[in-house]
């Protein structure tokens, strides 16, 4: 027989019966607090027309993306390939169903996506992210911000953590107003990028790029002075406004801000969110509010969640504007990292509520009888069907259940059954009707 690599591809998440178990909690967790928040589930393909996934991305996206290759050709004849992530797909969304939809329209999207990046350590091909979005049609209040941040940080308390989650926000309008004060709008998007990665660099490296852009040193010292900015919003935003800068981008990011973080510090958030003026996501695809998430006892963790205001989603797709917020939780990576951490809370396996144990095949039909009794009042049933001795039977179901239950022809004759809890030892009786006199089907 040939042998075959059964290992799963590099950069593909497996886990074992109890892992997942975790896993799909925290999953199942995070979809409810979504929900709780007013947000409608919807899932989009998972394969999209390759030039709808490309029509806003840019960079390395292409060679990233995977392609869906068949051997007939497409009934369409266009190319398709797997989405890379939920936002493209919903900008499509939005355009299909325009008619139908309520906006501003609150969704969440949780599911797979697939990138060809090189896979490492924490860094996956397939994964999962939970996605929430408010979309607006023309406009949107600054106050979905707020709720968006708000909705993402009920979600982190599902993963039940010793340290709570922080979160850094900041409004891009702030940077943007700065350089145009300045005369830096031709450079903004090699300064973007620079502060965007200073965090991962020396003050003096950062220095030292920002020179190398013919910045003076007047100028980089401002620069500096804004971005070291953190704390709280009445401090911050006091702070910004007497840097007396005169342009109107650079005083609607900090009106923006305080709006946010009050909005926040309202709802009693005041010691999980701060003012950090470091935070700008990306170049050029969000506009005004910008968040990242850590956990600040393990900053190496890096963010582990984020977001913004984008101000139009539909701009490759659609002339009507349709500006939005939202943001995300790389769920796979997020897991994997907290789990190899030990950061996440251990569960005791996952098992199901009873196990039925017939004593031999005579009994099969009363076991699934009562299996059905039990499923129908909401508990977790599961049927042993071996031909073993009874005693490995128990010992099987004892791996699978908490209790086990015997159905041999004593307990049909007595219409009344024990069930065991495989932990304690202690015997109960269960409060199911035995149904008794079946056709004897398993009859030699």
């Amino acid at each position: 027989m040939k042998k075959f690599n059964t290992s799963p591809i590099s950069g593909a998440q497996e886990l074992l019966p109890e892992t997942q178990a975790i896993f799909n909690n925290l999953k199942n967790k995070i979809a409810e607090v979504y929900k709780s928040h007013g947000f409608f589930d919807v899932e989009t393909p998972s394969i999209e027309r390759t030039e709808i996934l490309l029509a806003k991305a840019g960079g390395d996206t292409e060679k990233q993306i995977y392609k869906v290759v068949k051997t007939a050709e497409s009934a369409e004849g266009a190319s398709q390939a797997l989405r890379f992530d939920h936002t493209v797909p919903l900008a499509r969304y939005v355009i299909e169903h325009e008619n139908n939809l309520a906006f501003p329209f609150k969704v969440s999207q949780i599911g797979t996506n697939f990138r060809g990046e090189r896979a490492q350590k924490g860094r996956f091909r397939e994964f999962y992210q939970c996605d929430v979005d408010v979309i607006g049609r023309e406009s949107l209040p600054i106050a979905y911000d707020a709720d968006v941040i708000s909705t993402l940080l009920d979600a982190f308390k599902s993963f039940e953590l010793d340290t709570p989650v922080l979160a850094r926000i900041s409004n891009r309008k702030i940077l943007t107003g700065f350089m145009e004060a300045h005369n830096l709008t031709a450079l903004s998007a090699e300064i973007m990028n620079i502060i965007d990665h200073a965090e991962k660099v020396t003050p003096e490296q950062t220095k030292v790029a920002l020179e190398e852009l013919d910045l003076n040193k007047t100028t980089i010292k401002d620069i500096f002075t804004l971005i070291e900015l953190n704390g709280h919003r009445s401090t911050i935003v006091s702070t910004l406004n007497e840097l007396e800068i005169e342009n109107s981008t650079f005083a609607e990011g900090v009106t923006e801000l305080d709006q946010v973080l009050y909005l926040l510090e309202s709802i009693g958030l005041t010691e999980q969110i701060t003012a950090d003026l470091k935070i700008v996501r990306g170049l050029d695809y969000y506009t005004g509010t910008v968040f990242e998430f850590i956990l600040p006892e393990h900053k190496n963790i890096g963010s582990v969640c984020g977001g913004g205001r984008y101000e139009n989603l539909t701009k490759h797709f659609s002339e009507k504007s349709f500006p939005g917020v939202g943001g995300s939780i790389g769920l796979t990576r997020l897991f994997y990292i907290l789990n190899e951490k030990s950061l996440i809370k251990s569960r005791n396996k996952e098992l199901v509520d009873y196990a039925i144990i017939p004593v031999s095949e005579h009994e099969y039909d009363e076991a699934m009888n009562v299996a059905t009794k039990l499923r129908d009042k909401n508990l977790s049933t599961t049927v042993v069907f071996l031909n073993k001795k009874l005693g490995d039977k128990l010992s099987y179901a004892a791996k699978l259940a908490t209790h086990g239950i015997v159905i041999g022809e004593s307990e049909i004759g007595a219409k009344t059954l024990r069930a065991k809890n495989f932990e304690t030892g202690e015997e109960n009786t269960v409060n199911i009707e035995v149904v008794s006199n079946p056709e004897d089907f398993w009859a030699d």
